[in-house]
């Protein structure tokens, strides 16, 4: 399905649901529907996903891959001690229309949770946030699954939080062209160049 079609899909499942958590039940329930593959998909998906992994190995600093399970609604987060595979873990984590399976279960896009998910780092003392889609989100704003929201928790719990936004020079990915392929060149380049500009207040803020 075009990305178009993703966002309309989607977006009916989103207003239909009375608050955040029946929107993942409902996504789960929409996706285990479509998925007529036989695991077909989730195979291929396997292989788009390994081939651009620099390594399939679990790096040894923590790491946190968030998933949803299609079959209840309810958040996981995935990591080296989860005894599941980096590549299923990736999988898992970005698999928006079709469950993913890894054993019995079924995984959605842990976006599903909350757009950056940066909340999981509440009690670190400085928090770093790079978000792709500018901090925007698709859901109701009561719902606060924006990351304004998860910015103004974890500073109240004692953190100091950066965040970083696209520019205009990497193009914006929050629409359907997000899934064009066509935009990651740009995209990788400006962010590049964007990155070289940031790094003395991102070294200062970090160091």
């Amino acid at each position: 399905m075009s990305g178009a079609g993703y966002l309309a899909w989607s977006d009916e499942v989103i207003a239909s649901a009375a608050d955040a958590a029946d929107m993942r039940r409902r996504m789960g329930a929409a996706a285990l529907r479509r998925d007529a593959s036989d695991g077909a998909a989730g195979a291929r998906w396997r292989d788009v996903v390994a081939s651009r992994l620099p390594s399939t190995e679990w790096p040894q600093q923590r790491v946190l891959l968030v998933a949803v399970d299609a079959r209840t609604g309810e958040p996981v987060a995935l990591d080296r001690d989860s005894g599941v595979d980096l590549v299923d873990a990736v999988a898992a984590s970005t698999s928006a229309m079709l469950p993913y399976p890894i054993g019995d279960r079924r995984y959605l896009n842990g976006g599903y949770r909350r757009s950056e998910n940066a909340d999981l780092a509440a009690g670190y003392g400085r928090v770093l946030v790079l978000s792709p889609f500018g901090g925007r989100s698709r859901m109701p704003a009561a719902w606060r699954m924006d990351l304004a929201s998860q910015v103004e928790e974890l500073r109240a719990g004692g953190s100091e939080v950066e965040t970083v936004f696209p520019d205009a020079g990497a193009g914006d990915v929050f629409d359907a062209n997000a899934l064009d392929p066509s935009t990651r060149l740009q995209a990788a380049r400006g962010g590049h160049d964007q990155g070289r500009r940031l790094a003395e207040r991102l070294r200062t803020f970090w160091v």
